[in-house]
């Protein structure tokens, strides 16, 4: 399958959001290639989006990756104990990215079962097979997505996104983000997308 080079991620982020949808998040973990479809994501557009962590040009240790080349993986933590992984995209001076919001597990299961929940694939619950990658804090542990990547080339070869091999038509959902209530009047831009 084709993997995406930086001219993929070198455009505007609306359009590269939508276009991730359907494609396929790959992390090498030792021999075990972890592989899932992105199905949900939320695009940052920079100093102009209160909700962005480069709003008003800001820009610290944290965030630098934005401002960097597109292609390359941001990583920031939540409340203290959450990885969460973004896209850089855009052009480098403008600090805008994607965050993966939600997975659907591939291949690698027994490992995203055992990272996530320590014990096999067959062995999960219904539940816990649903709540595998439904998130942005889960779907990095079940990923092995850790602060250690932030910064990593998506272009290269531990983590990197590849094309579907089948380009049928998706239903894109495009509405609000979540759990951005500080965010004022961004709350309400519909820069939310999952299929």
């Amino acid at each position: 399958m084709r993997r995406f080079d930086r001219d993929f991620y070198s455009r505007n982020t609306l359009t590269v959001s939508k276009e991730l949808l359907g494609k396929y998040l790959v992390h090498k973990v030792g021999a075990i290639e972890l592989v899932s479809k992105i199905v949900e994501v939320e695009a940052y557009m920079g100093p102009e989006d209160k909700a962005a962590h480069s709003y008003g040009g800001r820009r610290t240790e944290r965030n630098e990756v934005m401002y960097g080349e597109a292609g390359h993986a941001y990583v920031f933590v939540i409340y203290g104990m959450y990885n969460c992984v973004n896209i850089v995209t855009s052009e480098i001076g403008r600090p805008e990215a994607v965050l993966i919001r939600a997975l659907e597990p591939v291949d690698g299961l027994d490992k995203m079962a055992e990272l996530r929940y320590g014990k096999k694939y067959a062995e999960l619950e219904k539940r816990q097979i649903l709540t595998l990658t439904n998130g942005p804090g889960k779907l990095t542990i079940s990923m092995d997505i850790t602060r250690k990547h932030n910064g990593l080339d998506l272009c290269g070869d531990e983590l990197y996104l590849i094309d579907s091999e089948n380009n049928e038509p998706m239903d894109i959902v495009e509405t609000k983000r979540i759990n951005i209530d500080y965010a004022e009047e961004a709350i309400d831009y519909p820069w939310r997308f999952y299929i």
